[in-house]
């Protein structure tokens, strides 16, 4: 996190084996010994050691806007805490459609240890699913406006998903009630859709998966509703830049730590906080598997392959990165009630880079 408050500077002096101890503010970065030269007079020695990590002028700047940020995000709107609303039931699904071997069982299901690698079938019924995936969630995005509620954004996903003969992947995954998620606000991810009326400057991540023919297919947009602040404009179009900084470090024999270092490089120039909560994943016939995409700084090991794919979802928070969970084990907000954005894609890994599926 990139949140820094001032360091002390520590100086040590020397003179004639006697040390004392000073302490003063200090604008240096990083750890650096700063000796002075002995005096010519050979019975007086002074020896001045500095030691300072504190923030460079940038970064002090940057800290102290996403602060004003923070605080005008908070008092200027006076945006009350996010409550729940009434959920209503679950939509039907026609019977011919196929649907994902979790649906009917409320237990999560684990996380595949297998990595999924397509052949050329298996691309093809990749990108189906994940171009349905994009047509969907650009759909939802036209309805975001003041007053429409998340209930009435999911059952417009939902039967628009079913008229294309695919499966809402969200529906019954570990119990989840709804066909698509949707985070308002201080929402960091799976927020249920309910009877809760969008308001004039709210933002909003809609998650739509997909499955159609036995593949998935994953992506999600923050949207803005309405007259939205400059501070939260800015929070979401950082999201979505460090989304394609992520993808543009893929490729057939990336480590995939780089992902997590070139997200976290971009963010920290805005001063923005990275979730590390929440990560990407390995998906296709099976909705969540390895690898694990980690969107902060990381040391995790293994490399990308040819013909892989997965999803690179960061989150990124005004404020601190600390979340909450709300009784239903799903809605999860950031601690302190700062803004929060997410984007998301599904790619496949090529031997030169990476193709962004959930487009069209």
């Amino acid at each position: 996190m990139a949140h820094a408050t001032s360091s002390i500077l520590h100086i040590s002096s020397s003179i004639n084996g006697e040390t004392k101890s000073l302490s003063s503010s200090s604008q240096l970065r990083g750890n650096y010994p700063f000796h002075l030269p002995s005096s010519n007079n050979a019975n007086f020695t002074k020896k001045l050691v500095i030691y300072a990590k504190r923030l460079s002028g940038l970064e002090e700047a940057l800290r102290i806007r996403r602060e004003r940020e923070l605080r005008g995000s908070t008092t200027a709107t006076r945006r009350p805490p996010l409550r729940r609303g009434r959920v209503s039931q679950r939509l039907p699904v026609p019977e011919d459609i196929p649907k994902p071997p979790y649906v009917g069982s409320r237990e999560l299901p684990e996380i595949s240890s297998e990595h999924q690698i397509h052949d050329a079938e298996g691309i093809a019924r990749m990108r189906a699913a994940c171009e349905l995936a994009a047509r969907v969630v650009d759909y939802a995005g036209t309805l975001v406006r003041p007053s429409v509620t998340t209930n009435e954004i999911d059952k417009a996903v939902h039967q628009m998903i079913i008229d294309a003969g695919a499966y809402p992947s969200p529906l019954g995954y570990g119990g989840f009630p709804k066909s698509v998620c949707t985070s308002v606000n201080e929402c960091m991810c799976h927020g249920i859709p309910d009877s809760r009326q969008l308001q004039d400057g709210d933002i909003i991540n809609i998650d739509v998966t997909v499955y159609l023919n036995g593949y998935h297919g994953d992506t999600s947009k923050t949207f803005f509703c309405g007259d939205v602040s400059e501070s939260i404009k800015r929070l979401v179009k950082v999201t979505e830049e460090c989304l394609h900084y992520g993808i543009a470090v893929c490729r057939d024999g990336a480590l995939y730590r780089k992902i997590g270092k070139r997200i976290s490089e971009h963010a920290e120039k805005f001063g923005y906080g990275v979730v590390d909560r929440f990560v990407g994943h390995g998906i296709g016939t099976v909705f969540h598997s390895e690898p694990l995409i980690f969107h902060h700084r990381n040391d995790k090991s293994g490399s990308m392959v040819e013909g892989q794919t997965f999803t690179i979802e960061p989150i990124l928070t005004l404020g601190s990165t600390e979340c909450v969970t709300w009784e239903d084990n799903w809605t999860t907000l950031t601690a302190d009630g700062s803004p929060a954005a997410q984007f998301e894609h599904t790619i496949l890994i090529t031997k030169t880079g990476a193709e962004i599926l959930t487009t069209y």
